[in-house]
C-alpha cells in the first residue's frame, strides 16, 4: 500500500476514535451503573482503547504481509 493511502487510512482512524472518545457519547456512557464492580465509563474507554489497538494491530499486519 503506498504512502499516500497510509496516510489516509490514519487519518480516517484518528477521526474516528476522536469522535467516539468525545463529549456527547461519554456522556451516554457515564451512569452510575457498575457492571462486575466497574464504572460503565471505564468499561466504555477500555473497549474504545482495545478497539484502537486491535484496529491498528490488523492494519499493521496486514501491511506487512502484502
Amino acid at each position: 500500500m503506498n504512502e499516500r493511502l497510509r496516510g489516509q487510512y490514519l487519518v480516517i482512524v484518528s477521526i474516528l476514535f476522536a469522535l467516539i472518545l468525545n463529549f456527547p457519547l461519554l456522556s451516554l456512557f457515564n451512569k452510575p451503573i457498575l457492571w462486575m464492580g466497574i464504572p460503565l465509563l471505564y468499561w466504555y474507554l477500555f473497549t474504545c482503547w482495545l478497539g484502537l489497538v486491535g484496529l491498528m494491530y490488523w492494519y499493521w499486519t496486514r501491511q506487512n504481509h502484502e
